[in-house]
């Protein structure tokens, strides 16, 4: 029989996933991010975002008016300790295609990056380019990954505090080398949802010993800064995610983006004025007749 407390819990977690499909579905569609007879590859690392991902796109494949295949790729980077049985087991319990990556970054990022320094520039990178060979290798269209909306918002701060650019995490992302095209389906969900989420389903998260375990990063600091400002003024967030489908180039002072040097005013306004004068002087004479 069940109780009041488990019907409530039930109610919270099926309002939650409606709440993450509605997301994830939306930002598919908005930015085309899956296709008839695609074969996405979910990049799984064990942590709750991608977790969340997998299970979502599991839940919508379902539904979804295309049809499209999906594979879980993990990359075991040989880091001490990481329990190599934990993501076979649990894709294996749950029917999922998968395939594991061995490959020792692990070892190339100590031996490069000095005691103490931020590892996850390199270590990313590495990662990267392994999963985008594996990707060409086995005719992968799209790659998944589990950035949220909170992860492209530390983004975005982070290169103006520190890269002077205004650059985030697009949702869906050409690579550099035109190969591989990046999709982040989870790009208008909130990580607070999804730690939820994660929490009702009780994944098997396998922790980051690598960069996880580095105090002071400025991402870190980016997380602070967002969660202060979600509590002190709610919807400043939804509000700056929204700025940034909402660019206005000429309104910025990026020379590359907007023709300032050709604006001037016997083009832009000489120009225009004398086209309405026109307009007014045709309609004022339709009028006449």
């Amino acid at each position: 029989m069940m109780t009041d407390q488990t019907q409530k819990s039930r109610t919270q977690f099926n309002k939650l996933q409606k709440r993450l499909r509605h997301y994830v579905g939306d930002a598919i569609a908005d930015y085309n991010m899956i296709e008839e007879g695609d074969k996405v590859m979910v990049c799984l690392s064990g942590g709750k975002d991608s977790y969340t991902l997998l299970d979502i796109l599991l839940n919508l494949q379902k539904t979804a008016p295309v049809n499209f295949d999906l594979v879980a790729v993990n990359l075991d980077q040989k880091q001490p300790g990481f329990p190599e049985e934990v993501l076979p087991n649990y894709l294996s319990s749950i029917g999922v295609s998968y395939h594991i990556i061995e490959k020792d970054t692990y070892s190339v990022v100590k031996r490069v990056i000095p005691e103490g320094a931020t590892t996850c520039g390199l270590c990313s990178r590495l990662r990267r380019g392994t999963l985008y060979g594996y990707a060409e290798a086995n005719g992968i269209t799209k790659i998944a990954l589990g950035h949220h909306r909170d992860d492209i918002l530390e983004t975005f701060f982070l290169n103006i505090f520190y890269g002077g650019k205004l650059k985030a995490m697009p949702p869906k992302l050409l690579s550099d080398d035109k190969k591989n095209i990046v999709i982040r389906p989870l790009a208008y969900c909130r990580e607070k949802d999804i730690e939820r989420f994660s929490a009702f389903r009780n994944y098997p998260i396998i922790p980051c010993n690598l960069c996880g375990s580095q105090e002071n990063l400025q991402r870190k600091a980016m997380k602070v800064m967002l969660k202060t400002w979600d509590r002190q003024f709610p919807g400043r967030l939804e509000t700056i995610f929204t700025s940034l489908q909402n660019a206005a180039p000429s309104q910025l002072a990026d020379r590359n983006l907007f023709d300032f040097i050709g604006l001037t005013r016997e083009i832009y306004g000489e120009e225009i004025a004398d086209q309405r004068a026109s307009l007014i002087t045709a309609g004022l004479e339709v009028l006449e007749q």
